[in-house]
Parts: structure tokens; sequence; C-alpha cells
């Protein structure tokens, strides 16, 4: 759990927990980085799914391509798909954490964080759905000529199931992401109200006191000087009596 705190503990001090833009560039820190480590597994996980079934899930049986994954071509097709596809997106995403660093516009990063967050929770649904196709065709089909290719249809099956945790990881770090952003703007919103502003100045407090400390009542002057002409009247009336 705490492993598990550390890679989503993401904020930057920047807006949706990225670094300042405009920041200097050090190769060493951006290739540690939590959503780098995380996307570069993603992007070797496809690689070897899709290498896998491309290069040995294919034999030929009576002329025709076979399917090793119980003769069912769409399996295969599938799963590649899937593991090509993830390895696009995850260079994509990689050169985009390369470039988030660098925008300078809020609404720039919402868009890439959202994006991110959708297409990482979209393939990790994807991936399980390719884990549970491959698996029950594989668990159905015959054994192959020679054992030949086999251990490579159970290789894409096990990286099917690695893929699933690395997406979903990529999914909650930019869900993390986007609750950091989104309570940003909520802050930044109430404290430029011109209402909440005049709420503020009105009952003596401010929001950007970071001890919370609520300043000298505005009635608590006005009071001292009332009991200060008070007193005076008694005085003088005590003087006339007497």
């Amino acid at each position: 759990m705490d492993m598990l705190n550390q890679i989503l503990s993401i904020n930057n001090g920047g807006a949706y927990g990225g670094g300042k833009a405009g920041g200097a560039f050090d190769p060493l820190t951006f290739a540690m980085k939590p959503q780098v480590v995380i996307r570069a597994l993603c992007w070797l996980f496809s690689v070897v799914v899709f290498g896998c079934i491309s290069s040995e899930g294919w034999t030929e049986k009576d002329g025709k391509e076979y399917c090793l994954y119980n003769g069912d071509g769409m399996a295969c097709k599938y799963g590649n798909m899937v593991g090509v596809f993830g390895f696009l997106a995850s260079m994509g995403f990689m050169a985009g954490e390369f470039l988030f660093e660098r925008m300078s516009s809020v609404k720039s990063r919402k868009r890439y964080v959202m994006a991110d967050m959708g297409f990482s929770a979209g393939w990790t649904f994807m991936y399980f759905v390719a884990f549970l196709y491959l698996w029950s065709q594989w668990s159905s089909s015959p054994p192959p000529p020679l054992g030949i290719g086999a251990g490579s249809m159970k290789t894409a099956i096990w990286f099917c199931l690695f893929s699933i945790v690395s997406w979903a990881l990529c999914a909650l770090m930019a869900y993390k992401r986007f609750l950091i952003g989104a309570g940003d703007e909520f802050t930044s919103a109430f404290e430029t109200d011109p209402a909440n502003v005049v709420h503020q100045q009105a009952y003596g407090y401010s929001m950007d006191n970071d001890n919370d400390q609520y300043s000298a009542s505005p009635f608590s002057q006005p009071q001292q000087g009332g009991m200060d002409q008070q007193q005076a009247a008694a005085m003088e009336y005590a003087q006339h009596t007497y």
C-alpha cells in the first residue's frame, strides 16, 4: 500500500499535478517519473502481446491460416489489435508527458489529463476482455503440433493480465491528477469570486491566511467607543448630582 501511495504521489506544485511550466528539463528526473515508468511498462507489455501472437499465433491447416486459439481467427486478430494500439498509445502518452511540463495553459493540461484518464480506463477494459477471450479459447483448443507456439500463446495471455494492472495504474494516476486540478480550480474560483471577497472584507477574515486565523471583529472598535461615551455621560451626571 505504501508503494502504491508513493507511485500515486504526483503533486509537483504545478497545475494538474505537473511541474511549473518553463522549468529546466532533467532527463533522469523525467525517466523516473511514475507516469513515464508505468507507461513504459504498458509499452513493453503491448510489444510482448502482439509480438507473441503475430509471430507464432498462426499456422497452416488444410491450406488455410489457422489461429492457435482454438481456430478462432477473431481471437488472434483482437489480441493483435489491442497490443498494437496499446503500443502506439503508450508511445504517444510518453511524448505527452514530455510536453505536459511545458504546457503553460491550464486548459491544455486539463484536456490532456482527461484524454489520458479516458483512454487508460478504456484500454484497461480492452485488455480485460482480451485476457478473458484468449484464455477461454486457449483452454478449449487442442495442443498445437509438436507444441510449437504454445509458450507464446500462454505468454500473450499472461501479459494481457499484466497490462490490465499497468493501464489501470495509468488511469488512477490520471484521475488523481484530475482531482488535483479540479481542487485548484475550485479554490481559485472561490477566492476570486467578488461576492466572497466582499464577505471576507466585511467579516474580517482572509482565505489566504495559512493559519486560518480570523482577524479582529470590525464591530470591536465601535463597541469600545460606545462604552467610553457611556462612561463619560455617567461621570458628568454624577458631578451635576453632587
